[in-house]
């Protein structure tokens, strides 16, 4: 039996290669693991050997023309994925504890929300502290939360809000659902529409995965059709420029400021909507920058 002496040690040789292991998992290559560590390739072979020997087992197996991680290495790696990812929070913890307002923010948020609310709060969160730094990332309703959970964003800004125990919400804003045809449409000038009538019209919708997808599948569920699609996307901008083409109806937010061409909106009877809302990993410490543009939102959010 190994006693707790020999794992310490273990722990010992193995934690300074911990970045090695996570750079071998995603490249499944020793050059390009080297690369991207920015060193030799013949360190990066050494090391491995050593991390073999102080394991007492091989790490790697040729494949192809790469390397396939044995078992072993996987635990080892997917671990050491969790391991830096620990450290990394830990380094913004420590450092923005000393310079809060040169902090750094991973905001996640749908394609949608670019048009307007993200650069409004970022246009007042900046105001107050310019040094904050953020990255922003965009896609899929789906994308944002695995991310999120995965620790790659700080917080999102998502619709409708995922109900999830390791994650903490907060709704901003409901927003209405409406019918989106062709200008020349036949039901362009109506003054409200149910889901019902729609049964027999083609879709543009977004790619599973999206939020307004799931809310229009849930609809025409509700209303005893499946919606036929013509065209699937990734932006509602998209699926709109498809609608003033002819190609079919969507169901989308109301698209602001303005009117766009081409496109009619019309309500939906009873009037559906979906709330905007804020997320981030609970029971999980923040930074002070993460925390003030947190704070900053959920104000923001309140006083309107």
């Amino acid at each position: 039996m190994i006693d707790a002496m020999t794992y310490d040690s273990l722990t010992a040789q193995v934690a300074p290669h911990l970045p090695l292991l996570a750079a071998l998992r995603e490249t499944r290559n020793v050059t390009r693991a080297a690369e991207l560590l920015g060193v030799p390739q013949p360190t990066v072979s050494r090391r491995l050997a050593a991390l073999a020997d102080a394991l007492g087992a091989p790490l790697t197996v040729p494949d192809g023309r790469g390397i396939r991680l044995t078992r072993a290495a996987e635990l080892l790696a997917e671990a050491a994925e969790r391991g830096l990812a620990a450290v990394d929070t830990g380094v913004r913890l420590a450092r923005e504890e000393v310079a809060p307002e040169s902090g750094h923010v991973v905001l996640g948020f749908l394609h949608l929300l670019g048009r307007s609310l993200v650069p409004s709060l970022l246009r007042g969160h900046r105001a107050r502290y310019p040094g904050v730094r953020f990255t922003l990332v965009q896609g899929s309703r789906q994308e944002m939360v695995d991310r999120l959970v995965g620790g790659e964003l700080d917080l999102a800004l998502l619709a409708p809000l995922p109900a999830a125990a390791s994650l903490a919400t907060a709704g901003l804003v409901d927003e209405e659902i409406l019918l989106s045809v062709p200008a020349g449409h036949h039901l362009a000038g109506r003054a409200s529409v149910r889901v019902a009538e729609l049964a027999d019209e083609e879709f543009v919708l977004l790619e599973p995965g999206y939020g307004v997808r799931t809310l229009t599948d849930e609809l025409c569920a509700a209303a005893g059709f499946t919606p036929r699609i013509a065209f699937e996307g990734q932006e509602s901008d998209t699926v709109r420029g498809l609608v003033a083409a002819g190609l079919g109806v969507a169901l989308l937010p109301r698209f602001g400021p303005g009117t766009p061409a081409g496109v009619a909106e019309v309500p939906l009877e009873p009037r559906p909507y979906r709330t905007i809302g804020l997320v981030w990993r609970a029971d999980e410490p923040m930074t002070p920058a993460v925390t003030g543009f947190r704070d900053h939102v959920l104000t923001t959010a309140a006083e309107r």
